[in-house]
């Protein structure tokens, strides 16, 4: 398989290359569009890539799709429902994390969890649930946004609120605390911060959907207008 990413980074796309008989699974809603000799079945699983019904973006969908080059080589071309950036994450026989929602596609060999013990119990109230993207392969993450890298050396720490998170390591370590500050209280309640302390990496987007959302309500038209 091959990929590359077109319209970075403010439109990007994901473009990928399947030899006959490869396949690539992705969230409901990701495809532009796919050539003549790619097939699109939607499924609940397959090949063990789906834990279970449930884990697909935290529970959003209990479906994904899965294109499979049929009788030649195609490709297929995938885009986020925001504007914003797409990153690639290789894992071997690793486990890379990511809010719910960020996840767009991944090869097969890749499990899909989102049952990760107390992180999903202590986010359940805020209505996030974290995904354990796990195994051997290609995932691939997107953004509202741009996307920022955020490595840091051992004992180093940095505190991330929980909208502009979008994926993160094993080998980091974190804590999840709930602050309340001007950005939650305008959006109506307590917010969650992760402080992160490394050795590892963590990933963030440059842009927050809730406060775009917020500062958009008072300018749109009410139904009584």
């Amino acid at each position: 398989m091959e990929y590359e990413f077109t319209h970075k980074p403010s439109y990007t796309h994901l473009i990928v290359t399947l030899e006959p008989g490869e396949s690539v699974v992705a969230e409901p809603g990701a495809m532009v569009g796919h050539s003549a000799t790619v097939s699109m079945e939607t499924g609940t699983s397959r090949g063990g890539l789906l834990s279970s019904a449930k884990s697909l973006l935290g529970g959003e969908s209990a479906f994904a799709n899965e294109f499979t080059a049929e009788g030649g080589r195609g490709t297929v071309t995938f885009a986020p429902p925001s504007p914003g950036d797409v990153m690639d994450h290789e894992l071997r026989n690793g486990t890379l994390y990511s809010t719910d929602g960020a996840f767009l596609a991944a090869t097969t060999g890749i499990d899909i969890d989102s049952e990760i013990g107390g992180l999903k119990s202590m986010l359940a109230e805020a209505s996030l649930t974290p995904l354990a993207l796990k195994g051997t392969g290609t995932v691939f993450i997107d953004a509202y946004g741009g996307l920022e890298k955020l490595e840091l050396e051992a004992g180093e720490s940095y505190v991330l609120d929980n909208e502009h998170l979008v994926a993160w390591d094993d080998e980091i370590d974190y804590s999840i605390e709930r602050v309340g500050n001007l950005k939650s209280t305008l959006l109506g309640g307590e917010g969650l911060v992760f402080e992160f302390t490394g050795p590892g990496t963590a990933w963030y987007q440059t842009r927050d959907m809730d406060a775009l959302v917020a500062a958009l309500a008072p300018r749109l038209p009410s139904r009584s207008e």
